[in-house]
């Protein structure tokens, strides 16, 4: 039998009456607290990144002699909605309206293939054993080096055969699948797509296509997200080709439109800003609606693997 020793502490249980020391544990999934150094840095990035925006709505509401003279001006003027009104009916000659329907039809179709052939095409390099794989990736990833400004004259020789000419199918043709959408999408599902449930899925009897629908779509959609997003960009920003394979008088896309507005006697820079600002916010548009589900997506991709 044991007594407590008279000298001994009274112990009550009374946790608040003793001092505690709290740390500060950080590790995956925890998030610290920002200080003002950096939301100091972050608030500059943004300016920084707002600034060529704001640039543009300032050129776009002025007239020429104002944009090209020192200091330039900072501070918007009144001409917004008549350069905007004279872009709309103007540019291209049929309208701003007609080249933003081309454009989003040529940068929707190519994205959508382009992301649909990678994923197939990345899963099985990825995945699928077949003879000649090696040396098929092989090629793939050698076509990369070659400048696109070398296929312009074959792609231009099939296209008129074709009975392309001046049509939107050509410009969506070339591009329905891309070697580097191939080799991202495989890069990602070597990593991110474990064998076990591809086996499991064989085990339960499904086929190939349901494979690739229920257990590979799911796991590459992040990727899926951000090739899209490149890929429809990219398409979007197409300068080269379009105006090569397509009128820019009858039938142009938002870039081939934009060139004509710089065509004349003399350059109107307000104009052609003013042209600019329209073509972008269809990306902006599109950034502020699908950025939040790309991000996450990285964001939950990185954490599972």
């Amino acid at each position: 039998m044991t007594t407590a020793h008279p000298s001994a502490p009274a112990r009550t249980g009374n946790a608040a009456a003793r001092p505690t020391v709290r740390t500060a544990r950080t590790g995956p999934g925890r998030t610290q607290q920002a200080g003002p150094f950096a939301h100091a840095v972050l608030v500059l990035v943004a300016l920084a990144s707002l600034f060529p925006l704001y640039w543009a709505l300032v050129a776009a509401s002025t007239d020429t002699h104002r944009v090209v003279s020192e200091p330039p001006p900072l501070v918007p003027g009144g001409n917004l909605f008549k350069n905007l009104d004279y872009v709309w009916h103007n540019a291209g000659g049929r309208g701003m309206g007609v080249a933003l329907l081309n454009s989003t039809l040529v940068a929707g179709s190519v994205t959508l293939s382009t992301v649909v052939f990678s994923l197939l095409a990345g899963f099985a390099f990825a995945k699928l054993r077949f003879r000649g794989k090696a040396v098929l990736l092989a090629l793939v990833v050698a076509t990369l080096a070659v400048p696109a400004q070398l296929s312009v004259v074959p792609l231009f020789i099939l296209t008129r055969r074709l009975g392309l000419g001046n049509h939107l199918g050509a410009l969506v043709l070339p591009t329905l699948v891309t070697a580097f959408g191939v080799f991202f999408m495989r890069q990602f599902l070597l990593q991110a797509l474990p064998t076990e449930l591809l086996e499991a899925a064989r085990m339960d009897g499904a086929n190939s296509l349901r494979t690739v629908w229920h257990v590979v779509v799911p796991i590459a959609r992040p990727a899926m997200a951000v090739l899209g997003m490149l890929t429809f960009v990219q398409s979007w920003n197409d300068f080269l080709w379009p105006i090569i394979a397509l009128n820019g008088t009858t039938n142009p896309t938002v870039q081939v439109a934009l060139a004509g507005l710089g065509t004349g006697w003399s350059t109107d820079w307000s104009v052609i800003t003013a042209g600019a600002l329209i073509s972008t916010l269809p990306l902006l548009a599109v950034f502020v609606l699908f950025g939040r589900h790309i991000v996450g997506g990285i964001t939950q991709g990185a954490l599972k693997g």
